[in-house]
């Protein structure tokens, strides 16, 4: 979907498509088939926006033979799709039974995270839509935390790696004429858990093909107030990439039995859910949901927020809600204002099926129509905004 911002300029909106695992090229394509191109017609548009997930397996085939990667080009125009921006993060396997710490595999240390991270931009360059110049794909925020923290050597690499995607991405440019920029991810838990912790390491890299993606969910559970991230952001001198539009799930009062009673339906063994509070001494946290609800591992005198990606538009019922409003705050800082700092918008919430089994999808059609109804609130959103709908 794409939307002309009273700047003139145009601002994308998509969902991506890491909600429907495929590890394989052909199973990419049935995705397109099954889940993008149904939701694009419950929409009622003639062209839908999608933030692409391609696994190494789906991106090395491409990569490998040109002409299925013209097949696949040929496939989103029939289909009524574009592909503006991909989801780099995932590197494999996000569809099996437990992804947990394997999502965080290979890292920035590891010369396969570079590898891949080139095809994608290889790719992109090929798909983007024949009057977009700029693609954009987000990637992992450096590595989990240990054991990088504290090891010097592992942030040399990392930066080296950025360093040279960076060559690579200026080369891309030049032989194709497509812009290509890489967002790092923050998120909690990671070497890189908040929008602060990626000023240094993108001041360190300093090119502007290198920036940042501000993923809503990841924002909002950890605690972060969105004027002061963006501000800060901004008077660094680091480039907001993209953004990806999710909510987190928020407890109020965690010290009550039938609240935590609520969140433990949440906890579930496929995804990590990290968990975060605030307190007078700062951000008290745990690696997963079932690690707070079980216990004392975090104080629980103030709210509590999981990194859980509820749908946007049918927040958890009472004594649960969702944290809307910081998605809400910080798309009117990015593109409420005079120019938007970012121009590439995508819904993710991946975890559908993860999501209580009262409150899961049971068909295609029930999926479909989930998708849409956050599509529509985004699009609500950037309209109330000031923004208008494109064609």
């Amino acid at each position: 979907m794409r939307f002309r911002h009273p700047d003139g300029s145009t601002v994308h909106l998509a969902y991506c498509t890491n909600v429907h695992p495929a590890e394989t090229l052909a199973g990419v394509r049935a995705q397109l088939r099954d889940h993008c191109e149904p939701v694009r017609r419950r929409l009622g548009r003639d062209r839908l926006g999608i933030g692409l997930w391609l696994a190494r397996d789906a991106a090395r085939t491409l990569i490998n033979d040109p002409a299925e990667l013209r097949a696949l080009r040929s496939e989103l125009d029939s289909r009524g799709l574009e592909v503006v921006t991909l989801n780099g993060f995932p590197y494999e396997g996000f569809g099996a039974d437990e992804v947990k710490y394997r999502v965080y595999r290979p890292d920035w240390t590891e010369p396969d995270r570079l590898a891949h991270t080139t095809d994608l931009a290889r790719l992109l360059a090929t798909l983007l839509p024949d009057d977009a110049t700029e693609g954009t794909i987000s990637t992992l925020p450096l590595a989990w935390r240990t054991p990088y923290d504290g090891d010097a050597e592992a942030a040399r690499t990392a930066r080296s790696a950025l360093t040279t995607l960076a060559q690579r991405l200026d080369a891309l440019a030049e032989m194709t004429g497509k812009s290509i920029r890489i967002g790092l991810e923050p998120e909690p838990g990671c070497a890189v858990e908040t929008t602060a912790d990626a000023i240094a390491p993108l001041t360190d890299v300093g090119h502007e093909r290198i920036g940042i993606c501000v993923d809503t969910c990841h924002l909002a559970t950890s605690f972060e107030d969105p004027a002061t991230a963006l501000d800060a952001l901004s008077a660094a001198g680091v480039r907001i990439v993209k953004s990806q539009l999710s909510a987190a799930l928020h407890a109020e009062d965690p010290h009550l039995p039938e609240v935590r009673t609520a969140l433990a339906a949440f906890a579930e063994p496929r995804f990590l859910h990290q968990t975060r509070t605030s307190t007078a001494a700062g951000l008290r946290g745990t690696d997963d949901l079932d690690e707070a609800v079980a216990g004392r591992a975090l104080p629980d005198s103030t709210p509590w927020r999981a990194h859980f990606h509820v749908p946007l538009h049918a927040p958890p019922a009472p004594p649960l809600t969702s944290t809307l409003p910081v998605l809400r705050d910080t798309l009117a800082r990015l593109v409420g204002g005079p120019a938007p700092l970012t121009r590439h918008l995508e819904v993710e919430t991946y975890t559908w099926q993860a999501l209580p089994a009262e409150l899961r999808p049971r068909t295609r059609t029930q999926l479909a129509d989930g998708i849409a109804a956050e599509l529509i609130l985004a699009r609500d959103l950037l309209v109330d905004l000031g923004l208008k709908e494109l064609p």
